[in-house]
């Protein structure tokens, strides 16, 4: 075996990404995507891949030049439709399971994505983009070029109308265009005739659900008076598959989604809440009658949302995470997240307390179940390992992993695997972090150390793989990090504690776990310790640089620094001072300032460096512009690193020369401001 070496910054291009895995309806064959950093472009790209549930190679399915993603499997298990860029604009193609050409069956205009098979296999429905201002004959019908030079000439010449409140989206780079709208289509499944419109009108409706017998589509919409000043609603819909007036079947009450039919018919499970308890209440699962009354609540007990929630940087794809029911309708299974592990759990269709089904010190991301209900088909993640893909047999919990898709540059490279640590926080409360150990680690010798503080606030830190925490571990820093108050995975009161508190117990967690951290260790050198974050993280690092001198130098990542700006710039920003701080931006000014880290800047001592996209629409630009600001004009250590044609993903799905240009703007600054000592860092080690 070849000598290990140190993890550098460009082996982020060589990591491989596994998502979305697709079990076959006999269970005997696993679709996924497989997605890669291109060796000369630097760029994505992604293929399906076939792997045999019981084990073997996986076959490489689809050659798309750019783009294959989202395989879905034909009811026969003969056939799967896919989404791909190989044209001018994402479309769903077909391709038989036993070789031959893919076949084009969508032609949308601005194009297509989320296919769903019909029970049938005759028919597909699918999400497509469109313009209020075409004419609905024009929905297939690409822009010819004088219609693209003119619509980019009215872009670049004309000032844009804004008449909305929402009006950008982080993942739209941009503004919103105040016309297009996220509809449901079907389209005969060799591609013959023109699409169905299913959801016309002004509306956004996605997550399209075929009914058992074919004859309608279960949907999601915001159908609110006006959806801008609602956002957080959404409700279950059911519409004719061929089209026609929706009937609501949710009642209105909070967001309502991953609608799922019963195998009679009779009943919709979905995932959802009342908003009990304002944003950060917890998901359940839900029961209602598809010809109408009272949902039914299933798990009205169980102090975990739905869902995966555990962050990560080495995930791109996504896959179900949803709800899914077993063949014979008396069980559900589902995901959640608790104290640092994404697990499969399963619940009675009649209600009562889930039950764990697989878990263990990992991040389950996504699953699917074949027509038998005894095979799964699972994406997992460690610490140590990116994704990967498992079969799962539900009788004997048998599991197998599929795939090794980064096995050549973990046999390479030295993996840090981490410790956990239980701490009591300074109210008493039981809660743990996780201590990862520098690379070259020697007793005895006294290491720095960098601590990480997550987005969200409700997010979780968990079992999943961080490149970065692997990087700053190959770099000579141990790597230290927990989840404060606000985090999830640990009931509903310890998820909203944070609520019109920022930067009072969370920040006290986070010190109290340093100090944890310090005294389990006994080896991080605490004069030579850095801290970083970004989203909330960056928040969290703005306002500890401005209460406390105890850190050696800090990197804000896409943070906030004024909250009353903030409510102005965000695309969340409008909803998130209500939500989050639990004040009114206009009528409670100096409790938003209370809140801002810019209130502090004049205590900041500490060495700072600033890393922001110029086309962040989450937490913009000016945030970071501001603290840069007010910094350099009380002449502080502080410099600012802008990151183009970026946004506030940079850090998990940016370009991937400016994802490495990250990384090495956080180990520049952290080599500088916290040195290293003689025999704590050997570059060369072997």
């Amino acid at each position: 075996m070849a000598e290990k070496r140190r993890l550098a910054p460009e082996d982020l291009y060589k990591l491989v990404f596994v998502s979305d895995p697709q079990i076959s309806p006999d269970g005997k064959k696993i679709a996924f995507v497989r997605s890669h950093i291109d060796e000369k472009s630097k760029e994505y790209r992604s293929n399906i891949y076939v792997v045999p549930a019981g084990g073997g190679e996986a076959r490489q399915f689809t050659s798309g030049p750019k783009s294959d993603t989202s395989p879905r499997w034909s009811p026969d298990g003969t056939k799967l439709a896919f989404v791909s860029d190989r044209g001018s604009e994402r479309q769903i193609y077909v391709m038989p399971v036993g070789g031959g050409e893919a076949m084009q069956v969508t032609k949308m205009r601005y194009g297509a994505g989320n296919p769903v098979w019909s029970p049938d296999g005759t028919k597909i429905a699918f999400s497509a983009s469109i313009d209020l201002e075409d004419k609905p004959e024009d929905y297939e019908k690409p822009l010819d070029a004088k219609a693209k030079e003119a619509r980019e000439k009215k872009r670049k010449e004309e000032p844009t109308l804004v008449t909305r409140l929402r009006v950008k989206a982080d993942g739209a780079m941009g503004l919103i265009n105040a016309n297009r709208r996220n509809h449901i289509f079907t389209i005969d499944s060799e591609g013959k005739g023109p699409a169905v419109h299913v959801t016309p009108g002004k509306y956004d409706s996605g997550n399209p659900v075929w009914s058992p017998c074919g004859k309608y589509i279960a949907f999601t919409s915001n159908r609110m008076p006006d959806p801008d000043y609602e956002p957080w609603f959404s409700d279950i819909w059911v519409v004719g598959a061929e089209g026609g007036e929706p009937r609501k079947i949710t009642k209105s009450e909070g967001p309502s989604g991953s609608p799922r039919w019963t195998p009679d018919g009779k009943f919709i499970i979905y995932g959802g809440h009342k908003m009990e308890h304002g944003g950060p209440t917890f998901s359940r699962l839900w029961k209602i009658p598809v010809e109408g009354g009272e949902p039914v609540s299933l798990t009205p007990d169980f102090d975990q949302s739905l869902g995966g929630r555990c962050a990560g940087d080495s995930k791109l794809g996504g896959g179900n995470n949803g709800p899914t029911l077993s063949p014979d309708g008396k069980t559900i299974f589902f995901l959640s997240s608790s104290h640092g592990r994404s697990s499969l759990y399963s619940v009675s269709v009649q209600g009562g307390m889930p039950e764990p089904v697989f878990g263990g010190d990992r991040e389950i991301y996504a699953f699917t179940m074949d027509d038998s209900g005894k095979t799964l088909a699972m994406a997992v993640s460690t610490p140590t390992a990116p994704g990967e893909v498992f079969s799962a047999v539900l009788e004997t919990k048998e599991e197998k992993v599929l795939t090794t898709a980064n096995k050549e540059l973990l046999e390479q490279v030295y993996i840090v695997s981490p410790e956990t640590v239980p701490y009591k926080a300074s109210d008493g409360l039981p809660e743990y972090g996780w201590i990862m150990k520098p690379v070259g680690f020697k007793e005895g010798v006294k290491y720095p150390a960098v601590l990480e503080i997550h987005g969200g606030p409700h997010s979780m830190y968990g079992f999943g793989f961080f490149f970065e925490f692997q990087l700053l571990c190959n770099r000579g820093y141990a790597v230290i990090y927990t989840n404060p108050r606000g985090s999830e995975g640990f009931g509903q009161d310890f998820v909203k504690a944070v609520n019109g508190h920022y930067g009072e117990m969370d920040y006290d967690d986070i010190l109290t776990w340093t100090d944890a951290a310090l005294k389990h260790t006994g080896w991080i050198d605490e004069k030579r310790i850095g801290v970083t974050g970004g989203s909330y993280g960056g928040f969290m690092t703005n306002w500890i640089v401005g209460h406390t001198d105890r850190y050696a130098a800090a990197v804000t990542q896409r943070s906030i620094s004024n909250w009353t700006s903030f409510h102005g710039v965000s695309d969340i920003g409008y909803t998130f001072l209500d939500r989050e701080l639990l004040i009114d931006a206009f009528k409670d000014f100096e409790k938003a300032w209370k809140f801002s880290p810019i209130a502090y800047v004049e205590n900041v001592k500490t060495p700072l460096l600033i890393i922001h996209s110029e086309q962040d629409m989450r937490c913009p630009i000016e945030q970071g512009e501001q603290f840069y600001v007010a910094l350099k004009k009380l002449k502080r250590e502080v410099e600012m690193a802008r990151f183009p044609g970026s946004n506030h993903e940079l850090s998990r799905s940016g370009k991937p020369v400016l994802r490495v240009a990250r990384l090495n703007q956080i180990l520049r600054w952290f080599d500088k401001y916290i040195p290293k000592n003689a025999g704590d860092y050997e570059p060369a080690l072997n």
